[in-house]
């Protein structure tokens, strides 16, 4: 099955993405997941084992780097 997922990682930082936010997008790319990095937010497409283990990284990353909340929304392509 494939998945698309959309996250953002706060708090937002103007200008600039701040450790947290690239913490937990790093974290999803390496997971397999190609992340399309936006300015409120990042998503990506894939295989739905793929999908999940790169939020599970993503949020986890991003919350020992300090996020104070992520937003994530899956939904089947």
């Amino acid at each position: 099955m494939t998945l698309r997922v959309e996250f953002t990682i706060e708090p937002f930082v103007a200008g600039e993405p701040g450790d947290h936010v690239l913490a937990g997008n790093e974290a999803a790319v390496l997971h397999g997941l190609a992340v399309e990095f936006g300015p409120f937010g990042s998503s990506g497409e894939g295989p739905d084992d793929i999908v999940l283990g790169a939020v599970d990284a993503a949020v986890r990353a991003a919350m020992a780097a300090g996020a104070t909340q992520v937003t994530v929304q899956v939904s089947r392509v």
